[in-house]
C-alpha cells in the first residue's frame, strides 16, 4: 500500500536519492527543500510514480518545522514515514575561527540538525498517532558521532545529539507502532563535501570507495519498512568499514 513519506533536505545529495528511492516502490513523496528551488524542482519533476508534494519551509525554527509537516500532511493525506536529512554544516575549527563567527556556527547548525529534527519528529509522531498508523522515522546521523570531527565539532555533537534523540523516541513511541532508527553514513559523494573526496579518504575504507547516495538511500528504505520494526532503536552504520565500533 502506497505510504506518504516526508524526506527534508531533499533536493541534492543523500535526500533526493531517499526521495527517488521512495518514490520508485510506489510510495508518495513530500520532496522538502529550504533555499534551493530549481533543485529541488529538477528532483521533483524526475520523481517516479504520482501523487507527490513540493514542500518549502525552513525546518529551523519551530514555526517552520510545523509548517512543513502540515504542507506535507495535506499533500498526501498524512505522514506514515519521516526521513529527517536536512542539515547545516561549515567549518569552525576552535583554533581559526572567531569567537562571534563560533557562536554563529553552533546556533545555525544546532537549529537545523537537532532542533529542527525533533519540532518535526514532534509534529509527524502526532499525526502518525492521531491517524493510528504504525509509521517509521528514520534520521540521518552521521558517522562523525563517533569519530570526531576536528573542524566541524558542532555537526559531530548534533548528529551524536541525533543519534541519541532517535533512541529515546524509539522507547517511547514503541507502544504507538511507530519504529525509530537512525543511520550513520560516512562520507558520500555529494556536492557538500565534492572538495573533500580526496584519494586518503576513498582509503579509508576497504573497499577504496566512499558511498553512493543510493548506499544510503537502500538503508533508509529498509529501516522505514514492515519488515524492520525490530530494529528500532537501532543506528546503522552505513560507513563501508571505514570506522569500526
Amino acid at each position: 500500500m502506497s505510504r506518504g513519506v516526508l524526506v527534508t533536505g531533499a533536493s541534492r545529495g543523500i535526500g533526493r536519492a531517499v526521495a527517488e528511492r521512495f518514490a520508485a516502490d510506489g510510495d508518495r513523496v513530500a520532496l522538502h527543500y529550504a533555499t534551493r528551488r530549481e533543485a529541488a524542482e529538477e528532483a521533483f519533476a524526475g520523481l517516479a510514480g504520482s501523487g507527490h508534494v513540493l514542500v518549502h519551509g525552513d525546518v529551523s525554527t519551530p514555526e517552520g518545522a510545523e509548517a512543513v509537516v502540515a504542507a506535507a500532511v495535506a499533500g498526501l493525506g498524512g505522514v506514515d514515514v519521516l526521513v529527517n536529512n536536512a542539515a547545516a554544516n561549515e567549518p569552525h575549527p576552535l583554533d581559526r575561527t572567531p569567537f562571534e563567527d563560533w557562536q554563529r556556527a553552533w546556533r545555525r547548525i544546532v537549529d537545523v540538525n537537532l532542533l529542527g529534527a525533533a519540532h518535526v519528529s514532534y509534529c509527524a509522531a502526532r499525526n502518525m498517532i492521531e491517524r493510528e498508523v504504525e509509521g517509521r522515522i528514520v534520521n540521518i546521523g552521521s558517522r562523525g558521532a563517533f569519530r570526531g570531527e576536528p573542524d566541524h565539532p558542532a555537526y559531530g555533537a548534533t548528529k551524536a545529539a541525533l543519534h541519541a534523540m532517535g533512541q529515546s523516541l524509539a522507547v517511547h513511541l514503541a507502544p504507538y507502532g511507530i519504529a525509530v532508527a537512525s543511520v550513520a553514513p560516512g562520507f558520500v559523494t555529494t556536492e557538500r563535501v565534492a572538495d573533500r573526496l580526496t584519494e586518503e579518504v576513498r582509503q579509508q575504507s576497504p573497499f577504496g570507495r566512499v558511498a553512493a547516495p543510493l548506499d544510503v538511500a537502500s538503508a533508509v528504505h529498509y529501516l522505514a519498512s514492515p519488515e524492520a520494526v525490530w530494529s528500532s532503536g537501532a543506528v546503522l552504520d552505513v560507513n563501508g568499514a571505514s570506522h569500526l565500533r
